[in-house]
């Protein structure tokens, strides 16, 4: 269809009454359309063979070969030609079958409306040029992807060769970083194992801490990055004693005098410290700055609470302390796998993240009960050199003051006693009741 190429549009009129088709043409060739005509279906198929329509009307009562069948016939033989049908009122059964068997565009009732007949037409012709724009657009479409095809026949092969070439010198790549990788965790577990020689008793403490709490991190449906973190922050998590004394190293944190405990709650930030210039261990070091607070507030170094510390440092407070009770490095006492797991799940919710506790009870496939309490109440006037404190001390202002399982000796006995005589305050403390 022309108008876009300045050829007039083309009508084919078929009806078997002459007085309709010269209506027909008196009304259409004002508007400079090409008209054809034909007296009969059989006419209009030939008119059809010979000539560029691009719409058809067609009456619906003819003889020999009526409306349906005529514009079945156009639509099986040139089915880009838009059909309109014209019938009458009474036709509507004959009609419907039209739609059905030619699919026409619209039909036309009759007698019609100049007004409503022109205006069906430019729609139709309206169709029938956004077709015909579509076709020559899919044709230009295809001729350009037939062009790039060959410009990219020629392509493909430099491109194949260059991604040979780069797939080589990535293999090669990844295998130094592979090997980078290897070595920079051979590093860290050999820089672990050089700190643990300095006390045979906590030989192993940090592998097997980085072991669970890698195992414990992907149960919890940890991400990768955060494991890998978790797992270096259990192998350096003890890095910030390096600058401790070797009967320091050796003493149990419950026998610990007031002024190395000031030195070991420096420890976290000192091992945060000596990592953060590896932007590799900076996660690890954030792990092992927190991994002493706990799950009430009362920990160090900052004091941070519940799910303001991350899940890193959450777990890696849970494995080190288990793996801690066993060996000895937190009290005298040394606790057998069962003993550890249920001090673990004593202080659920108080030193420990609840749901960190459940998973790694789960983990290790035993069900950890609470151990009987056995505390017993002692005023501060009546405390004794050995006693071990079953609970937190702490003072009026809600600081840690002692942490539970210290174990008292004489010079801790007189400065409670001497800080409850200061503030003027009946001091009770709940010590083990099995010392």
């Amino acid at each position: 269809m022309t108008e876009m190429s300045g050829v007039a549009p083309s009508i084919l009129l078929v009806d078997d009454e002459a007085s309709i088709l010269s209506s027909l043409r008196r009304l259409l060739r004002p508007s400079g359309y090409t008209i054809h005509l034909a007296e009969s279906g059989k006419a209009g198929l030939e008119v059809l063979e010979r000539e560029h329509i691009d719409v058809v009307i067609s009456d619906m009562r003819m003889p020999e070969m009526d409306g349906a069948q005529f514009l079945e016939h156009v639509r099986t033989r040139r089915p880009e030609v838009i059909r309109l049908l014209l019938t009458g009122y009474a036709d509507m059964s004959s009609t419907i079958d039209a739609i059905n068997r030619g699919e026409i565009y619209r039909y036309i009732a009759k007698p019609w409306d100049d007004n409503d007949l022109m205006l069906i037409l430019r729609d139709a012709l309206e169709r029938r040029r956004l077709q015909s724009e579509n076709e020559r657009l899919q044709a230009l479409t295809q001729a350009q992807n037939a062009e790039l095809r060959e410009l990219n026949s020629g392509l493909e092969r430099k491109v194949q060769e260059r991604t040979r070439e780069l797939e080589q010198a990535n293999a090669s790549l990844k295998g130094a970083n592979e090997r980078l990788k290897q070595n920079f965790l051979v590093s860290i577990k050999t820089f672990s194992g050089l700190m643990e020689l300095r006390s045979g008793g906590v030989a192993g403490h940090g592998r097997r801490v980085a072991d669970l709490a890698r195992k414990l991190a992907l149960r919890l449906e940890v991400d990768a990055r955060e494991q890998q973190d978790v797992f270096f922050a259990g192998l350096l998590h003890d890095i910030g004693k390096i600058g401790f004394s070797d009967a320091m190293l050796a003493k149990p944190v419950a026998r610990m005098t007031g002024e190395e405990m000031a030195l070991y709650r420096k420890h976290a930030l000192a091992g945060e410290a000596a990592l953060m210039p590896l932007d590799e261990l900076k996660g690890a070091a954030q792990i092992i700055r927190s991994h002493h607070e706990r799950f009430d507030g009362q920990g160090f170094p900052d004091g941070l609470q519940g799910l303001a510390i991350s899940v890193g440092a959450r777990i890696l407070s849970v494995v080190n302390d288990y793996d801690g009770l066993q060996i000895g490095t937190l009290a005298d006492k040394r606790l057998n796998r069962d003993e550890a797991l249920a001090m673990l799940v004593h202080a659920r919710g108080k030193r420990y993240d609840p749901q960190v506790v459940d998973a790694f009870v789960e983990l290790l496939g035993g069900v950890a009960q609470e151990p009987p309490s056995r505390d017993i109440a002692v005023a501060a006037i009546d405390l004794r050199p050995g006693m071990v404190l079953a609970r937190d001390l702490v003072g009026r202002d809600g600081a840690l003051l002692l942490a539970a399982d210290y174990i008292l000796d004489e010079s801790l006995v007189r400065q409670i006693q001497n800080y409850a005589r200061r503030e003027g305050i009946p001091l009770v403390l709940h010590v083990r009741g099995d010392k």
